[in-house]
């Protein structure tokens, strides 16, 4: 019984059922910053209001709209890793690599969707998921708790998405005070003013851009070198 989903894997929920399912995952969101499902839950169950926006601006760009036609994924299967292995260093297809095999992190670990009542914003908050990891790579942040606060301001101030805004309030409270000096005099600050400078990270096909340098890839977007 139930309703059918609106795609493979959808679990329709009420507006109560949300609610409830932000609100539990928030938590332990904040208790633990590397649940990955519960920090998915949030964003999905809480994301309703901005991905429409985020998807509009895909839809308005020449390449945001040909990646929602397209559908890429970023997956381990999907990539060339011998491929990437074997670009300059500096591009962003080597650098990329190298962030996922230093971290010891796969894009295969990003949960697909599941709350989203639609097919399309589904594949949006997908595709913020797997294009996570290149935040990574072009911030130039590893994936340690002060990292993970700098990508999440930055990706705070580009989408919106309101588990990004409570990642990026709430993750310090894990750091010590060296570093949260550090990062509210320089990290934070370089992170919002990109955040505003920068082209809509969505956009961006980054599965065509592997040979391109990351130096040149940061510029494109406008964001700013790191401090």
């Amino acid at each position: 019984g139930g309703d059918p989903g609106l795609y493979p894997g959808h679990i329709p929920t009420s507006p109560l059922q949300k609610a409830l399912l932000a609100a539990g995952s928030a938590l332990a969101a904040l208790r633990d910053p590397y649940r990955h499902d519960m920090v998915a839950v949030l964003g999905e169950t809480t994301g309703c209001l901005v991905l429409p926006n985020l998807r509009d601006k895909m839809r308005n760009d020449p390449e945001g709209s040909r990646i929602l036609q397209e559908r890429p994924r970023i997956r381990l299967s999907t990539l060339d890793v011998e491929g990437l292995r074997g670009l300059p260093d500096g591009t962003l297809g080597r650098e990329y690599l190298r962030f996922l095999e230093d971290n010891k992190v796969s894009p295969d670990t990003r949960m697909p969707a599941k709350f989203v009542d639609d097919e399309e914003l589904a594949y949006v908050i997908q595709r913020y998921r797997e294009v996570h990891d290149m935040m990574h790579t072009l911030l130039g942040m590893p994936t340690n708790m002060l990292g993970e606060v700098v990508v999440k301001w930055f990706e705070a101030i580009q989408t919106g998405l309101p588990m990004c805004v409570l990642g990026a309030a709430f993750g310090p409270i894990h750091l010590n005070s060296r570093k949260l000096q550090v990062l509210a005099t320089e990290l934070i600050p370089w992170a919002i003013r990109s955040g505003r400078n920068a082209s809509c990270i969505l956009n961006i096909y980054y599965e065509q851009r592997w040979e391109q340098t990351v130096a040149s890839l940061r510029e494109e977007m406008g964001i700013f070198p790191p401090p």
